[in-house]
């Protein structure tokens, strides 16, 4: 199949990455519990959900491998592309935003069906757009770490809060290599001011409460094999440590809204992409519509 330099002009999957599945196929298939839901409502995450096969995951780190490259012929596409986001070489935090633009895979991984059934339940059941994706990827032995933080005091550009986060795992993930870790109920503390990403791991303590610093004493690990994902609210504080052991840990994250968000901002939302303009719904090109659980009926 002939393709157009740039993915984000083709909205639906190119490459049969996964099987072809009606909507109502693939909620009967992949649907969440009442449980798994209950659980996201009350702590403000859900993981060890497996999204990938260990194929799928291969062919994700090898296009991973290629696309770090600095040089790569399609580099232009990137919204975002540091090589290290702390500036600090034995802290190292390889970050990036716009990969679904380059390769085939991390194309089509915006419809896999386990990730949108579940996204659109997480949601209240509501149509699922994309917003954005990212990579972060922490190597062996000198990894940095992803500073306490909640995604959606980086998201306000967009209104209303209506946002999923979904981090997937290329490699297995553990307390060693620098695992999610997740703050129970902290998705009900409001929204925080924000701290920069990399670097200085306890930067939020500044806009915390004394009871909300205590809290991180519940803090959970979320340690996953490679191939399963975790999602959690836009207002969930989450963070991962730094990574000195022998093994990678690489990752790609998955960020998606309801259908019907709006920008809230005349500037730019993304860097290269034609600005939304304040109260115009975010749709086109960039964004599009990954699941409609209308379809299910039909």
């Amino acid at each position: 199949m002939e393709l157009e330099n740039d993915l984000s002009l083709h909205h639906e999957p190119v490459g049969g990455f996964f099987p072809e599945l009606t909507a109502k196929e693939a909620w009967e298939a992949y649907k969440l519990s009442d449980e798994q839901v209950a659980h996201f409502n009350e702590f403000g995450y859900l993981h060890n959900i497996k999204l990938l096969e260990d194929e799928q995951v291969s062919q994700l780190k090898k296009d991973l491998d290629e696309i770090m490259d600095p040089a790569h012929p399609k580099h232009d596409l990137f919204y975002e592309f540091h090589t290290n986001e702390s500036e600090d070489p034995d802290a190292v935090l390889f970050h990036s935003l716009g990969h679904w633009r380059i390769t085939r895979a991390f194309h089509d991984i915006l419809w896999n069906p386990r990730f949108i059934v579940a996204a659109s339940q997480l949601l209240g059941t509501k149509a699922v757009r994309f917003w954005h994706d990212q990579l972060f990827c922490k190597p062996a032995h000198h990894g940095g770490v992803v500073a306490w933080h909640q995604d959606y005091s980086y998201w306000t550009r967009t209104s209303p809060m209506q946002h999923l986060t979904c981090w997937v795992g290329l490699d297995d993930a553990n307390v060693d290599n620098g695992c999610l870790h997740y703050i129970p109920k902290s998705h009900h503390w409001g929204l925080l001011d924000k701290p920069s990403l990399a670097g200085d791991m306890e930067k939020l303590n500044d806009y915390l409460t004394d009871d909300q610093k205590k809290e991180f004493e519940n803090k959970v690990a979320i340690e996953m094999p490679k191939g399963y994902g975790s999602f959690h609210h836009p207002l969930t504080v989450h963070g991962s440590y730094e990574n000195k052991s022998p093994n990678s840990r690489k990752a790609f994250v998955l960020n998606v809204f309801a259908d019907g968000t709006q920008s809230n901002t005349d500037e730019e939302i993304l860097t290269g992409v034609p600005r939304v303009m304040k109260g115009k719904k975010m749709e086109g090109q960039f964004f599009p519509l990954l699941f409609d659980p209308g379809q299910v009926q039909n």
